[in-house]
């Protein structure tokens, strides 16, 4: 670990510094317990008991569909926008999964330090080996950094904690918040459901930040292979929330179109 990580993070129990043990093997804190956390062998920290987040399989879905492009678009908006407003900072992939989005902004020259309570998650994003950059299982409303510590945020399709994301921001950080446009996967959930819906605003948008953008990026994609269409479906929280026969339809298409549609949020830390 370089001395920047141990420089931004800080023990989620007292607070206090960490360092290396002298086995080289676990991180300690200087505080009076000397609380300690082992280093798993992808090189990521589990500063998290709990086995919340996303599963292996639903890990191993997003993994697939991911690799096959349809989402690049808005990974190179979000380095776009970083490289433009906050060139060259550290940045906090709040809810990083596994390190598709990482994966770009690190490609920009920034440094990451992704948190995700999804445990196989995590230990995808790690094994990426990006550059001067950190991924460790924690919730992203009490990440264990000190105040202050990033340049620059980004939160995509995962919730907002406006309080967490200011805390460690600092004084004229930008933060990025991407998530589901009204017609977002629109022809996906027409074909599950007798009566689809369009997607409403998120309701957990920043109120003391401020606001300096907003963009929706929307383009169209054709999935012609059972095995992708299953994936993104597998990714998504429809695929816990839809009956075993509503879902059943999707065996039976080789082939569906869908409409990417995103919300980009810029904010600034005043």
């Amino acid at each position: 670990m370089t001395d920047k990580i141990f420089e931004t993070l800080e023990c989620p129990i007292c607070g206090a510094a960490f360092s290396l043990n002298e086995s080289g093997k676990s991180i300690v804190c200087a505080g009076v317990r000397h609380h300690c956390w082992d280093i798993a062998s992808g090189g990521f920290v589990n500063f998290s008991g709990s086995h919340g987040g996303d599963s292996k399989e639903a890990v191993a879905a997003r993994r697939h569909f991911l690799s096959l492009g349809f989402y690049e678009p808005l990974a190179r908006r979000i380095k776009e926008l970083l490289g433009e407003l906050a060139p060259g900072v550290s940045v906090c992939d709040a809810g990083c999964g596994e390190g598709y989005y990482s994966s770009a902004i690190a490609s920009g020259g920034h440094s990451v330090f992704g948190f995700d309570l999804s445990r196989p998650a995590v230990a995808a994003a790690a094994k990426r080996k990006l550059p001067d950059s950190f991924f460790s299982v924690a919730g992203i409303n009490a990440m264990p950094v000190r105040d202050c510590s990033f340049g620059g945020l980004v939160n995509i399709f995962a919730p907002c904690f406006e309080d967490e994301f200011s805390r460690v921001l600092r004084h004229g950080g930008i933060m990025i918040l991407a998530g589901a446009g009204a017609k977002h996967l629109y022809e996906l959930k027409a074909a599950i459901y007798d009566e689809p819906t369009e997607n409403t605003e998120r309701a957990d948008l920043p109120t003391d930040l401020s606001l300096i953008g907003r963009e929706e990026l929307k383009y169209s994609f054709t999935l012609e292979d059972r095995e992708d269409i299953r994936a993104l479906f597998a990714m998504t929280p429809y695929y816990y929330r839809t009956s075993f026969s509503d879902a059943g339809r999707l065996a039976s298409l080789d082939r569906l179109g869908v409409t990417a549609d995103f919300e980009i949020y810029v904010y600034r830390k005043d």
